[in-house]
């Protein structure tokens, strides 16, 4: 896969990591994003993964209202200092994540969120999709994981595309924040409501 200039920036930008490595990260990952900054992370390149670890307790409830009353939205984002928190940035990053979750109506913040069952259930019905047109073996096991990746891209507010550039999603949005900031970011959670809905689970 070819490695463009702009795949190099938007790793820098997340990982603050030199040229060259987020280059040879990419190579390595094969256009992967994510691997990259794992690759970097391992390497001990990568300022921003490395605060991932660090404990996150401090922060903010975000609350947005939108479409004048008929969406409310309720976020936990959660940072190391109090500092951090009272920050112009990081309640701008809050505000905007509640935003995301009001246009885009994720059900989890990541994909480790997701109950077996609900996984399960996805994947039954993408195989048996995927048996109606008449595909076997090998090629519904293809089906069955893309259909569950594009699942996940959905349901998960990490992995949403960003309502404002949807070249660029809510994790490396966050990623790209926690290296302008120097602070671990974590969204920790958040219930979005919508005016009549039925509270009732399906």
């Amino acid at each position: 896969m070819e490695i463009t200039a702009e795949m190099i920036k938007e790793l820098r930008a997340v990982t603050n990591a030199g040229v060259l490595d987020c280059r040879k990260a990419l190579q390595e990952s094969n256009g992967d994003f994510q691997k990259a900054v794992e690759w970097l992370r391992e390497k001990g390149m990568a300022t921003a993964a490395k605060r991932a670890d660090r404990e996150a307790s401090n922060g903010m409830i975000e609350l947005y209202s939108h479409g004048g009353g008929r969406v409310g939205v309720m976020v936990e984002v959660n940072c190391e200092t109090d500092f951090v928190a009272r920050s112009e940035q990081f309640r701008t990053l809050a505000h905007e994540i509640a935003l995301q979750i009001a246009a885009n109506d994720p059900k989890y913040v990541k994909p480790e969120d997701i109950p077996a069952d609900v996984l399960k259930k996805e994947e039954e019905k993408a195989r048996a999709r995927a048996k109606e047109e008449g595909k076997t073996g090998a090629v519904v096991d293809k089906i069955v994981e893309g259909y569950l990746n594009k699942f996940k891209d959905e349901v998960c507010l990490m992995r949403q595309p960003y309502v404002r550039d949807d070249t660029t999603t809510i994790e490396k949005l966050v990623m790209q924040n926690v290296a302008a900031i120097g602070e671990n970011i974590v969204v920790r959670r958040f219930q979005r409501w919508e005016l009549g809905e039925s509270t009732s689970q399906e």
